[in-house]
């Protein structure tokens, strides 16, 4: 009988990546005022368009539009258990794309696409995994979109079968 304590299922080995390969992480996430707000105020961001209501409402969105940073704070979250959970070192974002607005009451769903991976140059025991991860709303528009590469275990090094 083989006992899993959670952690076995918690991220991947860079051998298990494959370019490809997609990743649909579950649970979305349903983003509150209290959420953005407290997110805002944690990162000194003080933009009314993201804080004040009745100044928003006066906008040309016509309404407080969550922080671009707080929804790619829960995309990165939501994808640790299916991608990096086992990573040794997060390496780069890049791309990051706000591709439509978040409102307040949204909820967001992600999935990453592994676009490639490379072994290490000079560790045998990790490689480079380069993803892409895509957020949609509960209509399925894309609001966001980001790459990143990190720095995976081998399985040997591990010790996972």
């Amino acid at each position: 009988m083989t006992v899993y304590e959670g952690r076995e299922r918690f991220g991947r080995d860079f051998d298990d990546f494959q370019p490809g390969d997609v990743y649909r992480h579950w649970p979305g996430i349903t983003i509150t005022e209290y959420m953005n707000t407290q997110f805002c105020l944690l990162t000194m961001n003080h933009m009314p368009l993201h804080i004040d209501k009745h100044w928003a409402a006066q906008s040309q969105h016509g309404q407080r539009i969550v922080v671009g940073t707080l929804v790619l704070s829960l995309a990165v979250g939501m994808s640790v258990i299916d991608t990096s959970g086992r990573t040794i070192a997060n390496l780069e974002y890049e791309k990051i794309t706000h591709d439509a607005p978040v409102w307040i009451g949204d909820s967001i769903y992600a999935e990453s696409e592994v676009l490639d991976k490379r072994e290490s140059s000079s560790k045998p025991d990790r490689g480079v995994v380069h993803v892409e991860t895509r957020v949609t709303n509960q209509e399925g528009k894309r609001v966001l979109t980001f790459r990143r590469r990190f720095l995976a275990p081998r399985r040997a090094a591990t010790g996972a079968a």
